[in-house]
């Protein structure tokens, strides 16, 4: 009987309630999350290699019985799970051995006989050269002589287990699945556009994608690059993009405050506020903001900026526009020290042109926050700067025109939109600016922030000197505190930089040992301090002033000064088990220095031997300073998924969709999608697209959402 999409996996006969469980930890629920965990590879069955064709450095896939088994404990005292279990298969053409590390759960589960499909790579034998093997293969267990039609005689799909739910299980629960799909299947694509692009209809790419023709490359496939394949992923991306698209829409046909933004008084407040000349990036980027904050619609525009291309004075100019506007301005930081440096930086900066520059965080005493909340709520606070603090429900803006959001990526879209209502409850949105300091591709810049004007500064101010990147190993440390030495001798400052706080069994230095030990045995005659996110607001806020002041001359410190940081005297900045951080995080370190006239040097120590991926970050950040070149590699050797941290794609609506492989798709998908929403003549089209989604679709794909 046809079963709806909504329908609980739990339903499927051999899922049962354990394994509904399992999937349930994966976020598959029902019919259609299940239909969206693709296979990760696939295996061509109709057409098996034999063992005599078989080649050292080829890879094959077999079909064999079982000869003989046994696992071997390869040290005395392992436990069983750990023995080396040895596989002899044979076919008509001859025999082949086959070698499991940690195979001991095989122990007992093969028997001579047994009909086995192996995929994997031939090696030639260490111990015996003439003799080739097969080592870790991918094995599967067949019934029967392939009677099992999704086992044998077709390409077959191959899963990723979902805990002791393998790859077979799933399989048969994904055929029965599509055998019991109801015909009217919902699918978002206008028949026009599927029919342009080429595309199977939902249904048919479902089930094409789970148990291909027999006539499909194998290799495009495998590639995610079969008509099936790419009619999924362009549905991901297409409906992302149109959630995107109408958010753009509904912001720009909210009111806001139009500025004046020509007038001779903004122009000589601009002027006064100015510590330097500007860039000409930072004078094109500021035309481009001032252009939409002249504008009865909301600004809606992302600023980009390598380390030290000085968003912040841009930041602060369009604050000062809102300023003489007789309008608030706000910006939210994610971190109290990052709070801290620009209020410390803006206040110097605004009290040329005698603004009020108003500080709130969660750290200050209770009657601090009190009046400060008052300030915020009169007015008298004009230039507001704080962290989560900013958005509770007791801080109410007497007039907020302006609000700035730094480093979006460490916030929740409903964050952002909090830090909006504060303005809509009189009656207008505000003009909203996001800044980054962490590079993002082009791809990465689509999906995330793809409903954002892009503003770019690419060019760094005067006087910064080239930060030199050396790469060196533990053995080596001696020397390293040696040059230490002799550049806090010169007057210099310095950084060293620690993965974690205290020590754990991950057998990392840890800051707060390490700051005893260096203090004590290596520096006995330097000031050093110490500074990590456990400590209290005001003991963060005293170290980092003293360090400012250099009062000390050496911080050690975690991650937290990886943003906001600023003390143009330090020079030198040590970061230990280098191996252990991102690029992009590397990357945002060493921008804490070189901020000042003198030669600066970043010193990365890392063990003697690391993994090949390791030594490419390391020797990358050597290469180049350049951040974009440096986001790019970094996006390649860790994927979307881990790109932010803690942010999965899965998190933007994406199973089957990959931004960096299939980010020709996701340019087609925006393309259409911003046509689809901008072009009134498709109004009814795009009606009829949001009506045959169901609800939880909207959700999926935020369809719904603001900002």
């Amino acid at each position: 009987m046809p079963l709806p999409l909504t329908t609980e996996v739990r339903m499927l006969k051999g899922v049962g309630p354990q394994r509904a469980e399992m999937l349930a930890k994966r976020g598959i629920r029902t019919f259609e999350e299940l239909l969206a965990y693709l296979p990760f590879r696939y295996e061509d069955r109709i057409h098996f290699s034999t063992i005599r064709e078989i080649q050292p450095g080829g890879t094959y896939t077999i079909r064999a019985r079982v000869a003989s088994g046994g696992a071997v404990q390869s040290l005395r005292g392992f436990r069983k799970a750990d023995a080396v279990y040895h596989l002899l298969v044979q076919d008509d053409t001859g025999s082949l051995p086959c070698k499991f590390f940690h195979g001991g759960y095989l122990e007992g589960r093969l028997k001579p006989g047994q009909l086995v499909i192996l995929h994997g790579k031939a090696e030639i034998d260490r111990l015996r050269p003439a003799r080739i093997e097969m080592v870790n293969p991918q094995m599967e267990l067949l019934s029967g002589e392939g009677e099992d039609s999704t086992e044998v005689g077709r390409i077959v799909p191959i899963y990723e287990a979902i805990g002791t739910f393998g790859s077979r299980g799933i399989r048969r629960a994904m055929y029965m699945a599509l055998q019991q799909l109801a015909a009217d299947f919902p699918d978002p694509l206008p028949a026009p556009l599927r029919q342009r692009l080429g595309y199977p209809a939902r249904r048919e790419a479902f089930i094409a994608a789970h148990f291909p023709p027999a006539a499909e490359s194998i290799d495009a496939l495998n590639a995610f690059s079969s008509p099936a394949q790419r009619r999924l992923i362009f549905d991901e991306f297409f409906l992302y993009q149109l959630s995107l698209a109408l958010d753009r829409r509904a912001i720009r046909r909210e009111n806001a405050i139009a500025f004046a933004v020509r007038e001779e008084r903004v122009r000589e407040a601009l002027k006064r506020i100015l510590p330097f000349k500007p860039t000409g990036a930072q004078k094109r980027v500021l035309a481009e903001i001032a252009s939409d904050l002249e504008k009865p619609t909301p600004m809606n525009r992302l600023l980009q900026g390598d380390v030290g291309s000085g968003k912040t004075i841009v930041a602060l100019e369009a604050a000062v526009i809102a300023i003489e506007n007789g309008c608030q301005a706000a910006l939210m930081a994610p971190t109290e020290i990052l709070a801290v440096q620009h209020y410390l930086s803006a206040r110097r900066i605004l009290s040329r042109a005698g603004y009020r520059v108003e500080l709130l965080i969660s750290g200050l005493k209770p009657k601090e926050k009190a009046a400060a909340r008052e300030r915020i709520r009169t007015g008298e606070a004009q230039m507001v700067i704080g962290t989560h603090a900013l958005i509770e429900d007791d801080v109410e803006f007497a007039r907020l025109g302006l609000a700035c959001i730094d480093e979006q990526h460490r916030f929740g879209v409903l964050q952002r939109k909090r830090l909006m209502d504060k303005a809509a409850k009189h009656g207008h949105a505000p003009h909203v600016l996001v800044l980054t300091a962490t590079p993002i591709p082009r791809t990465l810049s689509l999906t995330l922030y793809g409903d954002l004007d892009v503003s770019l500064l690419d060019e760094l101010p005067p006087g910064r000197t080239p930060i030199e990147t050396r790469l060196t190993s533990e053995p080596h440390l001696g020397g390293v505190w040696e040059f230490l030495r002799g550049e806090i001798a010169r007057g210099r400052q310095a950084f060293v930089v620690y993965p974690v706080i205290e020590e754990s069994k991950l057998e990392l230095k840890a800051a707060m040992a390490e700051y005893a030990r260096l203090s004590k045995e290596v520096f006995p005659t330097l000031r050093l301090g110490l500074l990590h996110g456990r400590l209290p607001s005001e003991e963060k806020d005293g170290v980092m002033q003293r360090f400012r002041a250099n009062e000390l001359q050496i911080l050690v410190a975690t991650t937290v000064v990886e943003v906001g940081v600023d003390v143009p005297n330090a020079s030198v900045m040590v970061i230990e088990h280098a191996e252990r951080f991102g690029l992009s995080q590397l990357h945002q370190l060493r921008g804490r220095i070189g901020r000042g006239g003198e030669k600066s040097f970043c010193i990365l120590v890392g063990p003697q031997r690391m993994s090949d991926e390791a030594r490419l970050r390391l020797e990358t950040l050597v290469r180049t300073t350049n951040g974009f070149e440096i986001a790019e590699t970094d996006l390649q050797l860790r994927g979307p998924g881990e790109f932010f941290g803690t942010r999965q794609h899965g998190d933007l609506g994406f199973h089957i969709a990959n931004p960096l492989r299939d980010r020709e798709l996701l340019e087609l998908a925006r393309g259409e999608a911003f046509a689809l929403v901008e072009d009134h003549a498709q109004a009814a089209a795009l009606q009829s697209v949001l009506r045959v989604l169901p609800p939880h679709w909207h959700q999926r794909y935020h369809l719904a959402r603001i900002g």
